[in-house]
């Protein structure tokens, strides 16, 4: 008896826990403080800068990095790449959560969680660019609850529901290419109101294109950045199907990023060409760009393509978590850094530390109900009464 409870109480207090406790309890407690005294009591917005880190990452960047859901449905179902279907529920769950996290830390900017379904039962706004976000985000999220839903009907036994959901396969994963293809691109087309205040190195009519094409990145990355973890973490739930295949998930996908990489630096140098805006590297902000496309787009590009042609699958690894930190740092610069350029330093928005905590709050809580499910659910592997399906 003594001997169970040493076991159970080391797989409760592990360092992981208490320090995603305390995360969580404060997390709790700035949740009271911002719903009961407003986004003053919590934030450093203002009327220039009436978005903040709760837009920059937890919307841009949040929305971004769930896109491997959408790649690897796309690659596995519309392409046929059936090599890759092991990614899938990985993928989709990380994509579901992702987008689940967005909607909840919405509240927190929007502060009447009430009102979030207004736009589509009361006064439709099908004019706003905001209104297609916030339709495609929810349909989307409704996409992949849907086909994450196998996993856990396996896991509670219900076998005809399970099969039912899984001959909607095709068409939830068409539904959410268009969905992803609209919405990822509309993030982008949200900033071509603002071309005074977005710097010109990051402004550009291209902006939608930019969005989409990086979330296509960002997808891919965050599946091997995903996988990475799960195979440190939850390697005793890996069955021999997802060990085998994972080899070849980490080079096809680190082909096609660095394809894509490549592809999007040369539009954004398309870009700059249209709209004639080389002069302004010669500047502060300019070195800043040149970090950006040199260290987070040139760079990854090569060196997955270098652990590709060498099968270094600790390099293509390292250089998606690389790619991954990059996509944050490009949301940041359009929302944030290239934002407001022109005002001076002491107007400038930056967080409030409880703005940071909150979205570390918010992001505590997707690791850990990733955590529950990927330990509970068939997700990294395959449910032994459903072999082969």
């Amino acid at each position: 008896m003594s001997e169970t409870t040493t076991v159970s109480n080391k797989s409760v207090w592990t360092p992981f826990n208490l320090v995603a406790g305390i995360i969580v309890a404060i997390g709790l407690v700035l949740t009271v403080l911002r719903f009961t005294g407003g986004l003053a009591a919590v934030t450093n917005l203002s009327d220039d800068n009436p978005w903040g880190i709760w837009i920059g990452f937890d919307l841009l960047c949040g929305v971004a990095l769930a896109a491997g859901g959408y790649v690897t449905s796309a690659a596995v179902y519309i392409f046929g790449l059936k090599r890759f279907h092991s990614a899938v529920r990985p993928a989709i769950l990380t994509g579901f959560l992702g987008y689940a996290l967005v909607v909840f830390a919405l509240h927190y900017d929007v502060g009447r969680p009430w009102r979030l379904p207004y736009p589509f039962v009361v006064q439709q706004g099908t004019t706003s660019l905001l209104f297609e976000v916030g339709a495609c985000v929810a349909l989307y999220l409704t996409v992949l609850f849907i086909e994450f839903t196998p996993a856990a009907l396996e896991w509670l036994g219900l076998k005809r529901a399970r099969n039912l959901v899984v001959k909607l396969t095709m068409l939830l994963t068409i539904f959410g290419v268009v969905l992803s293809t609209l919405h990822q691109s509309s993030l982008g087309a949200l900033y071509l109101i603002a071309p005074s205040k977005l710097h010109p190195l990051w402004y550009s009519t291209y902006l939608p294109v930019y969005f989409f094409v990086s979330s296509i990145i960002a997808g891919l990355s965050m599946v091997l950045f995903e996988s990475t973890l799960s195979h440190h973490y939850f390697g005793d739930k890996l069955d021999e199907a997802h060990k085998r295949e994972s080899l070849g998930v980490t080079l096809g996908f680190g082909k096609a990023a660095s394809l894509v990489l490549a592809g999007y630096f040369i539009i954004k140098v398309i870009g700059m060409a249209t709209a004639n805006t080389w002069h302004y590297l010669n500047s502060g902000y300019g070195a800043w760009f040149l970090v950006e496309m040199l260290g987070f787009v040139a760079l990854p590009c090569f060196l997955y393509a270098v652990g590709v042609r060498d099968r270094n699958v600790k390099l293509i690894r390292y250089t998606a978590a690389w790619t991954v930190l990059g996509i944050v740092v490009n949301r940041f610069n359009v929302s944030l850094v290239a934002f407001n350029w022109h005002l001076p330093s002491s107007q400038r928005y930056f967080p409030h530390w409880m703005e940071i905590m909150i979205s570390v709050f918010i992001v505590t809580v997707g690791i850990l109900v990733f955590r529950f499910i990927v330990t509970r659910m068939p997700i990294l592997y395959e449910h032994p009464e459903y072999h082969g399906h």
